[in-house]
C-alpha cells in the first residue's frame, strides 16, 4: 500500500498505514524531480511524502 501525501496530511498517511497493517510505516520524501508525482489522497494538493508499508 501506498499513500501520496501533502506535508500537512502526513500524519494521517502513518496512521492509515499503522492502522491497515499494523506495521510500522516508511516515510519517503519525493525528491524534486519527482513533483508533482501524485496529489495528496486527503486534499489534492501535491504530494511531498510517499507512506508505504
Amino acid at each position: 500500500m501506498k499513500i501520496f501525501c501533502c506535508k500537512e496530511h502526513v500524519e494521517y498517511g502513518l496512521e492509515e498505514i499503522i492502522n491497515e497493517g499494523e506495521v510500522s510505516p516508511k516515510l519517503e520524501e519525493l525528491k524534486e524531480s519527482e513533483l508533482p508525482t501524485a496529489p495528496c489522497e486527503y486534499c489534492g494538493q501535491d504530494a511531498v511524502y510517499i507512506v508505504s508499508n
